[in-house]
């Protein structure tokens, strides 16, 4: 009977210790966590001021742009259903700008087809 309680004080205070273990381990993984994260957050510090102050600079820009471009883009979202459908625009060198229908997308059935004489590019 010694033997028996002995051994499960043994495996009694084992566990504790090995729970106790555990719990400073925790505790200091998510000390180490926060330094690192403290440490990063120290370094991206200046770029972030940086970036801040950019976009002060380019609020009106963006404004202006959003109101020139708002209604065209709104109108080819509209025309646009699936841009899955499409490769990604090319620029030509004279500027013009070609959208690609891939070659596996579905056909496009709810556009007219071309009048006589017109030319579908």
């Amino acid at each position: 009977m010694k033997q028996i309680s002995s051994i499960a004080l043994a495996l009694a205070i084992t566990t504790s210790a090995a729970s106790a273990q555990e719990d400073e381990g925790t505790s200091l993984m998510e000390e180490g966590a926060k330094l690192f994260f403290r440490g990063l957050m120290d370094e991206m510090e200046p770029a972030l001021r940086e970036l801040e102050g950019l976009a002060k600079d380019m609020e009106p820009a963006i404004r202006s742009f959003a109101e020139e471009m708002g209604p065209a883009l709104r109108d080819l979202m509209e025309q646009v259903e699936d841009w899955s459908a499409y490769d990604p625009p090319v620029v030509l060198p004279n500027g013009d700008i070609l959208l690609r229908r891939k070659k596996d997308a579905p056909p496009l059935d709810s556009l007219p087809p071309p009048e006589e004489g017109e030319i579908d590019i």
